[in-house]
């Protein structure tokens, strides 16, 4: 594969684009993701390459975007629908829930919902509390969802065509803050499967799990770690559901210690769900209590300070990791 650099944005407009040319069924639509080339530039580019037959703006109007989105999907088509920001997908949440996720079961498996919805989500931005939250959670108890959250450009194109091509309902959740960031993409098509993390380094002394954004606040603390003598072993989910619970468990059987990381709120967070099927499938190779970071209990201050205050830092990695070294 060849070597070569893009932002996240310009990884998921090239892989919509590459999965539109390659299958006609695929189109997107959703709220300004046409001339606008959508809110935060991740569509740029695909309305004057497909026109407006393939790249649809709509109507400011989630529940219609998504019904829509299941209606295509049930009728032969591959669409993938964008919801700008993943704190509207309240409004869709009855076509997500009872629909999307559902009908595949209810018509006894002949009926298909090849939907990819993307949203964007995550602090950081001064958006306020209500384009700031991290609802992920909400998404992974609902059976009949895939749930990815890619935190490179390289897993954001592969993880969007895997969901595109997938004859079942993705959520694809992409943190505000990556669009920017820029890391190696091939040339060369490729997938990153749905269902597996990444081991981003080896350690032997803890294991580190962090989603999306948090994984950039990960690697840093684990070069701050390693050089004070602690070797952390840093795993990416990048699938929340299902999640590789082969991968996490073969890193504790080495390390015996975890943390783990997510930017959603601490009680009923995501952090939670994989604690528990740690002490599910790993109790007996823990060396001391699962310990967790993440956002406090409360909504997302506009304020600057405030902000940062509420959201997990590199410095809450670091004093958790050092923590449970202490166990």
């Amino acid at each position: 594969m060849k070597e070569r650099t893009l932002t996240y944005r310009q990884a998921v407009a090239e892989a919509i684009a590459e999965e539109m040319a390659r299958d006609p069924r695929v189109f997107i639509m959703g709220e300004d993701v046409g001339l606008h080339g959508g809110a935060f530039g991740a569509t740029k580019g695909l309305f004057e390459e497909f026109g407006p037959g393939r790249v649809k703006d709509t109507p400011l109007t989630e529940s219609v975007i998504v019904g829509a989105g299941v209606g295509a999907a049930l009728t032969g088509m591959r669409p993938i629908v964008e919801i700008m920001y993943i704190d509207f997908m309240c409004m869709a949440m009855d076509s997500i829930v009872n629909q999307a996720a559902k009908v595949k079961y209810m018509f006894g498996g002949h009926a298909r919902v090849p939907l990819t919805i993307r949203t964007a989500f995550g602090a950081g931005r001064g958006n306020a509390a209500q384009h700031s939250q991290s609802l992920e959670t909400w998404l992974t108890v609902v059976p009949g969802l895939l749930v990815v959250m890619p935190s490179t450009p390289y897993d954001a194109k592969g993880l969007l065509k895997s969901a595109i091509r997938n004859d079942n309902p993705v959520i694809v959740i992409e943190n505000k803050q990556l669009y920017g960031d820029s890391g190696h993409v091939p040339e060369d098509d490729y997938l990153v499967p749905i269902g597996k993390a990444a081991v981003r380094t080896e350690g032997k002394d803890v294991t580190l799990i962090a989603t999306s954004r948090m994984c950039s606040f990960a690697s840093s603390a684990v070069e701050k770690l390693s050089s004070e003598g602690i070797d952390v072993e840093l795993i990416d989910p990048r699938t929340i559901k299902p999640l590789d619970m082969e991968t996490i468990a073969a890193s504790i059987a080495k390390t015996h210690r975890v943390v783990v990381v997510n930017e959603g709120p601490k009680t009923g967070g995501f952090s939670n769900e994989v604690s528990s099927k740690i002490m599910d499938t790993c109790f007996y190779d823990l060396d001391a209590p699962v310990l967790r970071v993440a956002a406090e209990d409360v909504p997302i201050p506009y304020n600057a300070i405030l902000e940062a205050e509420v959201i997990p830092a590199e410095k809450d990695i670091l004093a958790a990791v050092k923590k449970v070294m202490e166990d």
